[in-house]
């Protein structure tokens, strides 16, 4: 099918069609001579084996196992010996590496609990919660919201043993601990808990949907109104996400409330 030369001038396609004409012509030329020399054979080359190298996959650890006789213990503690107990603790790794444990700190009979994730390194001196600058933080949010600790507020970690590093407490870490919070939740009764932080909201909803999408949403910890929001640590590293916190503290007062 021819194409129309004016067209194609137009496009600007001209120069190109014409010299594939003047190549098509040679290459008729080439072949209907029969005194030319054949072409060179095509030798074809093979392409290099490439193996990928091997993925060594980490087998993931083992799930902890509860001891019952363990678990029935510390449910049945009393305030009078519940720091003794954890300090004596040994159901995990971390009690190889803390300097002491840091069971929590607040009022016994608090209408509103903190759970963070662990004790840092100056919780690991002192043996309070949140002494360091995260916890500076925290103070400064408990009084703009009208709360102060010690008063009305109870604060306490998932794990009682700063993992080495201030690293993410692994799963066994926090389901070695897990009986100690859940005690120190029995025993206080409060009427709100507050999740600082993705460990803190794992351990106690079970969620592990992004912070995000939790906030604003009332989850529950055994009927009690569990509020999600950033842990004090991240907020120092994104310091434009402390207006979040902020409404998510107001949010926490407006559950509140609702449930009194």
């Amino acid at each position: 099918m021819r194409l129309d030369d004016d067209y194609l001038r137009e496009l600007e396609l001209a120069a190109i069609f014409a010299l594939q004409r003047a190549r098509d012509g040679v290459t008729a030329a080439v072949v209907a001579t029969p005194h030319l020399a054949k072409p060179a054979p095509v030798i074809a080359v093979p392409r290099p084996v490439v193996v990928a190298p091997l993925r060594v996959v980490k087998p993931a650890a083992a799930p902890l196992t509860i001891d019952p006789a363990r678990a029935t213990h510390i449910a049945a503690l009393t305030w009078e010996f519940f720091a003794s107990d954890v300090a004596q603790c040994k159901a995990c790794e971390l009690c190889g590496t803390r300097k002491q444990s840091v069971p929590g700190a607040g009022a016994l009979d608090a209408t509103w609990l903190f759970v963070g994730e662990g004790p840092g390194a100056e919780e690991d001196e002192s043996g309070e919660p949140f002494v360091g600058l995260a916890g500076a933080l925290l103070e400064q949010m408990l009084l703009a919201t009208g709360l102060k600790r010690g008063r009305e507020v109870y604060i306490a970690n998932v794990v009682k043993c700063r993992p080495p590093g201030n690293r993410t407490p692994s799963q066994n870490e926090a389901a070695a601990c897990a009986p100690f919070l859940d005690r120190q939740i029995a025993l206080i009764q409060p009427k709100i808990i507050v999740a600082l932080g993705k460990t803190a909201v794992m351990r106690l909803t079970g969620s592990d949907d992004s912070m995000a999408s939790l906030r604003g949403k009332t989850l529950t910890y055994q009927g009690i109104p569990v509020i999600a929001t950033y842990h004090p640590s991240y907020l120092l590293r994104n310091l434009t996400e402390k207006m979040k916190a902020w409404e998510d503290l107001m949010f926490a007062k407006r559950v509140l409330a609702e449930t009194l």
